[in-house]
Order: C-alpha cells, then sequence, then structure tokens
C-alpha cells in the first residue's frame, strides 16, 4: 500500500535526529504550522492517518499512525508535549523557541513566500502518532 509521505524538517542532520528520535521511541508529537497547510491546500491530517516517514535521502525509514491531532495556538501547547517531539526540549519554553526559529527559518519562508507571523494565537497542528512499522 503506497502511503503519503511525511518528511521532517528539511534533509540533513535535522531531519536525520527527528528520523532516528522516532525509531528510538523518543519521540512521539510533532507540530506543524497550519498556515503551511493552507498554503500548500493540504487539510490538516486526521486521527488514523498513515505515513511514510522519509529519511534525508528520500527513503522510507518508518511508518507512523497519528492517534491525537489538535488545531491549537501555540500559547496552549504544553510541556508534556514539548517532551514527546523528542527533541530534548526541557519545557515548552526551549520548544516554542525552537519552532518559532524553524518556523521563521529561510526554507519555510521560501515554502510561504513570507514571514510567518509568530505569537500567542499563532495555530499549530500538535499531533501525536505511533509507530506502526520500522524501514
Amino acid at each position: 500500500m503506497d502511503l503519503p509521505t511525511l518528511e521532517l524538517a528539511f534533509p540533513g542532520p535535522e531531519r536525520d535526529r527527528g528520523v532516528a528520535a522516532i525509531l528510538s521511541g523518543e519521540k512521539t508529537a510533532l507540530t506543524g504550522l497550519l498556515d503551511l497547510y493552507a498554503h500548500a491546500g493540504e487539510p490538516v491530517p486526521e486521527v488514523g492517518r498513515r505515513f511514510s516517514v522519509l529519511d534525508s535521502e528520500g527513503r522510507r525509514a518508518v511508518t507512523i499512525e497519528l492517534v491525537d491531532v489538535r488545531v491549537v495556538p501555540l500559547k496552549e501547547v504544553d510541556d508534556d508535549f514539548a517532551r514527546s517531539e523528542g527533541r530534548g526540549y526541557a519545557d515548552v519554553a526551549e520548544w516554542r523557541a525552537a519552532h518559532e526559529v524553524f518556523f521563521r527559518s529561510e526554507g519555510v519562508r521560501a515554502l510561504l513566500g513570507r514571514t510567518p507571523v509568530m505569537g500567542d494565537d499563532t495555530l499549530v497542528v500538535a499531533q501525536r502518532f505511533r509507530v506502526v512499522e520500522s524501514g
């Protein structure tokens, strides 16, 4: 069965760390900027949706299934969710700082054609998942 693909961040060290964190079980959540979905004309993913997560070489590294999807303002993300991202965030403040830097990065600006406005009310897609199959 061909599944839609999911690419964490951009190819390179950040993506490789994310894939490794999924494979180790440290990463069980991910966050997307709602603006990116809207700009791409893609619907927000639904619970039960499965994705093939690609590594930096474009190969399927792991299959995940979404178990919770919420569209929430940045101010509603909590410490538990931040730690579930598997990136070693101590708390939501550290998580938020890192995500704001990424969402304002050159790569995201290139995708959107502008720098997104980041604030307490900026909407993100907070997703929790489980690993279905490795490799």
